[in-house]
C-alpha cells in the first residue's frame, strides 16, 4: 500500500494512504484550477500550509482548504491485468484510451506504472509518457511516476512535462542514497512520496512509523533542502484480514498513525487494496464512512483526505459498489 503525508514544517502534515490493483486514489485536496476554486472546502486550516503545487499542461494546487484528489490508478500494470495486457501486447493507442477515461472520469493526476518481469520497464515507461504528451486531454494533469527501480523513475523525470510526483523513495539503502535520490528529484522539480521503510526494513507498528517518517523528513529538509509540501509519505498498511494471526494488529497499527497525522494536520486518508471482488469495500465501510455533507465533505470532518476507489463506480456505506456515477 502507498500512501501519503505532506509534512508541515512543524510537524506531520497531510497522510494519505493508497493501493488500488484496479482503482483510484483519492488524495487529500486539492483546487486544480481557478475555475474549480467552488470545490474548496468551508474547513479552514488551524496553520497556514504552503500548497502542494503541481502541474502537467495545467497548474494543481494541493491545500488543505480544498477537497479530495483522485489519483487514478489504471495506467498500473502491477494493479490492472487489463492495462498490463496492452503493454505487454503493444497496444500503446488502447493503453493511452485506460489514461484518457481515468481523467474522464475524474482524476486530476494519474499514476503511471510499468514494473513487470516480462516487461523492460524503462523503454515502456519512456514510451508510454511520450506517446501521452501528445495527447493534450490526458498530458493536461500531473504524472505521477510509480516504479521500484531508480533507473525507470529518472527515465521517466525526463520525459513529463510540468511538476510530476515520484512515488517512491526510501532509506532501505541507506542514507547516504535516500539523500542522492532525493537532490535529483528536487532539481528535476518534482514531489516525493517517501516510504516508511529504512534499513531494518519495512515499518509495521505505530512507533515505527512515526519514527521513520520524522527521520525521513528531518533528512529530507534539514540536509536536502526539500520542499516541505513537496513531501508525500506511505507509512504502510501491511495486509489485513487474511486469518493469519500475526496479521491482526495491522490494521491497529496503522489507525494511530493516522490520528497521530490527523492531530498535526487537516487531512488524513486510508485505502486498502485486495484481489477478490469488493475486499477493499468493507475495511472502508468501516475506516471511511459517507457522511451527510456528501462524498469528500463528511471525510473531512473525520479527518481523512479521501479513499480508494474505481473511476466511474460509487462506493455503498456497506463499502460494495453501486453502479457508475
Amino acid at each position: 500500500s502507498v500512501a501519503v503525508c505532506a509534512f508541515r514544517r512543524s510537524g506531520l502534515g497531510h497522510f494519505m494512504q493508497r493501493r488500488s490493483p484496479d482503482g483510484f486514489t483519492q488524495v487529500s485536496s486539492m483546487t486544480p484550477t481557478a475555475s474549480q476554486s467552488s470545490l474548496q472546502s468551508p474547513l479552514q486550516p488551524s496553520v497556514d500550509v504552503p500548497p502542494m503545487k503541481l502541474s502537467g499542461l495545467e497548474p494543481v494546487l494541493i491545500g488543505s482548504g480544498s477537497l479530495f484528489v483522485n489519483i487514478g490508478e489504471r495506467t498500473n500494470v502491477t494493479g490492472s491485468k487489463a492495462f498490463a495486457r496492452m503493454i505487454l501486447n503493444d497496444q500503446y493507442e488502447e493503453a493511452l484510451a485506460v489514461a484518457r477515461q481515468q481523467v474522464e472520469n475524474g482524476a486530476q493526476i494519474i499514476d503511471i506504472n510499468m514494473d513487470e518481469a516480462m516487461l523492460d520497464s524503462q523503454a515502456a515507461m519512456v514510451r508510454f509518457l511520450n506517446l501521452l504528451a501528445s495527447e493534450p486531454d490526458i498530458a493536461r494533469v500531473p504524472i505521477m511516476i510509480d516504479s521500484s527501480k531508480w533507473s525507470v523513475i529518472e527515465a521517466g523525470l525526463r520525459c513529463i512535462q510540468g511538476k510530476g510526483i515520484v512515488n517512491s523513495i526510501s532509506m532501505k539503502e541507506g542514507v547516504e542514497e535516500f539523500k542522492r535520490q532525493a537532490k535529483l528529484i528536487k532539481r528535476y522539480g518534482a514531489a516525493a512520496v517517501v516510504m516508511a521503510f529504512d534499513e531494518q526494513g519495512q515499518a509495521d507498528t505505530y512507533a515505527r512509523k512515526t519514527e521513520i517518517c520524522e527521520r525521513a523528513y528531518r533528512v529530507l529538509v534539514d540536509e536536502v533542502g526539500f520542499p516541505p509540501e513537496d513531501i508525500i509519505f506511505d507509512p504502510n498498511i501491511f495486509a489485513i484480514a487474511t486469518g493469519i494471526e500475526e496479521h491482526n494488529n495491522y490494521a491497529d497499527q496503522t489507525e494511530p498513525a493516522r490520528r497521530q497525522g490527523e492531530r498535526g494536520c487537516e487531512q488524513c486518508v486510508v485505502q486498502f487494496s485486495g484481489q477478490r471482488p469488493g475486499a477493499r469495500g468493507h475495511p472502508h465501510g468501516v475506516f471511511v464512512p459517507r457522511h451527510s455533507g456528501g462524498y469528500g465533505h463528511g471525510h473531512r470532518q473525520r479527518g481523512h483526505g479521501g479513499c480508494v476507489r474505481r473511476a466511474g463506480c460509487h462506493l455503498t456505506r456497506a463499502g460494495g459498489r453501486r453502479g457508475a456515477q
